[in-house]
């Protein structure tokens, strides 16, 4: 299992891997800046190859990076039929319906509004991780 993790933010990657350690996570956690980087990791351009950039299990992604924004990769992701049933969860500041929406109707898995406040951060990784990773079942 891995989970990959395509935020912008430094500090929020890093507060992400803590929840996901401080709830048992003990699978590899990685992570890109943008939505470039994201779409070059999962096709293997670049500098990931398939041994460097193995397939995650779920991708946490922040809709407002450089470069490509969450939007525009999601929309990438499930274009692509290699990619599209890899699930997706978006965490974002944003809690604008227009956010909420576009990204459904782009397809992702799920919407998040990342919290501000560490402890409810755990909590709402320790349901993410229940459910995506101990309760549904995945296609390989």
């Amino acid at each position: 299992m891995l989970i990959l993790i395509a935020d912008d933010d430094a500090d929020d990657r890093m507060f992400l891997e803590q929840a996901l350690r401080q709830n048992g996570y003990t699978h590899e956690v990685r992570s890109v800046e943008n939505g470039e980087e994201l779409l070059d990791y999962l096709n293997g351009r670049g500098a990931y190859t398939t041994q460097s950039a193995p397939r995650p299990t779920l991708l946490i992604l922040d809709l407002n990076m450089p470069r490509m924004n969450g939007f525009q990769a999601l929309g990438l992701i499930k274009e692509n039929p290699n990619l599209r049933r890899l699930p997706v969860v978006v965490m974002s500041t944003s809690s604008a319906d227009e956010d909420v929406v576009r990204s459904y109707n782009l397809g992702v898995n799920s919407f998040v509004i990342k919290p501000f406040n560490y402890n409810r951060l755990v909590e709402v990784i320790a349901a993410l991780k229940a459910y995506w990773l101990e309760t549904v079942r995945l296609p390989q």
